[in-house]
This record gives structure tokens, C-alpha cells and sequence, in this order.
């Protein structure tokens, strides 16, 4: 049921962001749906967006600014991709207020009960989370908007994405996004793996996130709601890292530190470890599938892994390294294999 029974392109639809590598497969499948599609962009460097898209030059944490560049705007939902801390969500309230049929805020599936209770997640599993200030950064926008939601209507949808990739990075713990994992794995290098590798874990390609996203957008029965739409394949991390190394055409050596060794040694990759990957997570997709019954996940990991390493050997030029990372890890192996 799509808000004020419009059809989906009819739909005036405003991404605050929008060319992150989550949201960028989102624009693009809204463009091909025929939606009326704008993003918000500080012109501060170039993006590639599809043709059809409308930019709006403007720097959202610039409150007065941002409400001059949308103050003759009409749009039916507003997705806000990159608000991470409350003040960023009252900048919205403040701006969108009785002027959009739905607020779609981007949070975090970080934001579940850790240490969790049961290995499997709902959207009804509680929101706590004592060792990661990102997650309860996004905890804290949820319960004001939702505050705002049950006291002045305002029609917001909350999405928790889960570890979310394209086909142009390869994604890790430690190493980030790039080519440095694949540079280490393929020169015979270690590879730190957090706890003992068998924690069990989910990656979700951006086009089947997108597919899920898209039919939430305009969706009246959404507002008021919140889902986390991930894959349905669950995996350990020793396979994750091994399929990366299969799509490299390697075989890893992976070496087991725990979570909190790692923390002890650089506290924010401590954080986002215990305050999210070191625990066992699958998550139940039934409500999403509810909502929005075409969405299925079909891109396994092992899929994903093929494209991106094929996409990094495409182009020397993208083979870059990031040194610090590589150090940080080299120097979690020295410190570990030294301790005791």
C-alpha cells in the first residue's frame, strides 16, 4: 500500500546521501523503478549517479543551509543514509515536519541486545549495546524519532542494515574495504581472524539490500516500523576469509586472536569487534519479506567475492594498499605471539 495510493513512480523521493556503497545500488534500482529521485551532495567532489537524478548542492549538517536548499521542495519520503547521532535526526524532525509522508532513517543492526541472549534476531530483540558509542549513537536517534512518532505522527520507518558490500570492495574486520586483504593473502601473509573463527556471521550484497530497501519506500503500512534486511546465508568468519581467499585464488593463513587481545591493543577496532562482530548474529528476514514479498537475497558470498576480486584485477590503479592497516595487523600478530 503506497502512501496516498500513489504508484511507486509517482513517488518524490529525497536521499540524504545516497552514493555510499549501500545506497548507491539503492538509487540505482529506485532510478529504474521510475522514481522521482533526489539526492543531496556538498559538491565537494564528483559522483557518478544515474541519469534522472536530481542533485541538490547542500552540507546537511549545515541546519540553516540545508532548510534554504529544501524549503520549495516537495517530496513524498526523505531517506536520511548519514545521520548517526541524535542532533543529526532533530535537524529532520525540525526541517520535515508535516511536509513528507515518510522518514525512512538508516540505523544499524549493531544496535541489537550485546552480548545477545539468542543467536538468532528479530526486530523485537532489544536495542543495547555497551562497548560501541556508533551503535548507541544510532539506539538514541531510533527512541527520538520513534518518541516523535508516537506523540505528533511523525511517519517514521527505521532500516538496520547488517554488514552491507558492493562489488568493488572486498570486506573485512580489520584490513577495511580494499585491496590490503587480498595484497596480504596473495604475498603468503597472515591474516588476523577475531576469537576462534567460528562465530557466525551474515554478508549481504547491496543489490539484494536494495531490493528489500526500494519496497519499503512509499509504504504505508511501514511507517512506525523497523527492519533489518540482510542474506539469509550464515557463515562463520574462518569462511568468510576463506572464501575471500578462494575468490584470490590463494589459500589463507589465518591466524585466531580474541576480540578483547585486539581491543586491549586499539580500542575503536576493539569496539566495533565486541561491539558487534565477535557474537554469533543470523538474522530472521521474515518481517521484510512480509512487507515486501519480492525480496529475496540470491547473491551469495562466494558470488560477491568473484566479482570484486575481478573488479581490483581489472584495474592496477585500484589495487590500492592502506599501510596502517596493514601494520595494525602486523602489529596484533607480534604483540599476540608474544604474549605469555
Amino acid at each position: 500500500m503506497l502512501l496516498f495510493g500513489y504508484t511507486m513512480a509517482a513517488l518524490r523521493v529525497l536521499f540524504l546521501g545516497g552514493t555510499g556503497a549501500i545506497s548507491q545500488a539503492c538509487t540505482a534500482l529506485a532510478v529504474r523503478r521510475g522514481i522521482s529521485l533526489t539526492l543531496v551532495n556538498r559538491g565537494i567532489r564528483d559522483v557518478e549517479v544515474p541519469g534522472g537524478v536530481r542533485i541538490i548542492k547542500a552540507d546537511i549538517r549545515d541546519r540553516e543551509g540545508f532548510a534554504r536548499a529544501v524549503t520549495d521542495e516537495e517530496f513524498d519520503v526523505v531517506v536520511n543514509w548519514i545521520a548517526y547521532t541524535p542532533d543529526h535526526v532533530e535537524t529532520d524532525i525540525g526541517i520535515f515536519r508535516d511536509r513528507i509522508g515518510q522518514y525512512v532513517f538508516i540505523s544499524s543492526a549493531s544496535a541489537y541486545q550485546k552480548p545477545p541472549v539468542h543467536y538468532l534476531i528479530t526486530e523485537s530483540t532489544p536495542l543495547a549495546n555497551p562497548y560501541w558509542r556508533y551503535s548507541r549513537d544510532k539506539i538514541a536517534c531510533e527512541e527520538r524519532l520513534m518518541h516523535e512518532y508516537r506523540n505528533n505522527g511523525f511517519p517514521v520507518t527505521v532500516v538496520r542494515p547488517s554488514y552491507t558490500y558492493n562489488s568493488t570492495v572486498v570486506p573485512t574486520t580489520l584490513l577495511g574495504w580494499d585491496y590490503t586483504v587480498l595484497d596480504r593473502m596473495r604475498k603468503g601473509r597472515e591474516i588476523v581472524v577475531h576469537g576462534d573463527g567460528s562465530s557466525l556471521w551474515t554478508m549481504t550484497h547491496n543489490t539484494d539490500f536494495a531490493l528489500g530497501f526500494t519496497g519499503l519506500l512509499g509504504n504505508r503500512q511501514a511507517i512506525g516500523q523497523a527492519f533489518h534486511i540482510t542474506s539469509d546465508e550464515v557463515l562463520t568468519w574462518d569462511q568468510i576469509f576463506g572464501t575471500i581467499a578462494a575468490a584470490a585464488g590463494v589459500k589463507p593463513k589465518l591466524v585466531h586472536v580474541p576480540s578483547d587481545f585486539i581491543a586491549g591493543l586499539d580500542a575503536d577496532r576493539g569496539a566495533s569487534l565486541l561491539g558487534d562482530k565477535t557474537w554469533s548474529v543470523v538474522f530472521d528476514n521474515s518481517k521484510i519479506k512480509r512487507f515486501v514479498p519480492e525480496f529475496i537475497a540470491t547473491k551469495t558470498f562466494a558470488q560477491g567475492m568473484r566479482e570484486s576480486v575481478s573488479w581490483f584485477d581489472g584495474d592496477p590503479a585500484r589495487r590500492k594498499v592502506n599501510d596502517k592497516a596493514s601494520e595494525l595487523v602486523d602489529r596484533i600478530l607480534t604483540a599476540f605471539k608474544g604474549h605469555g
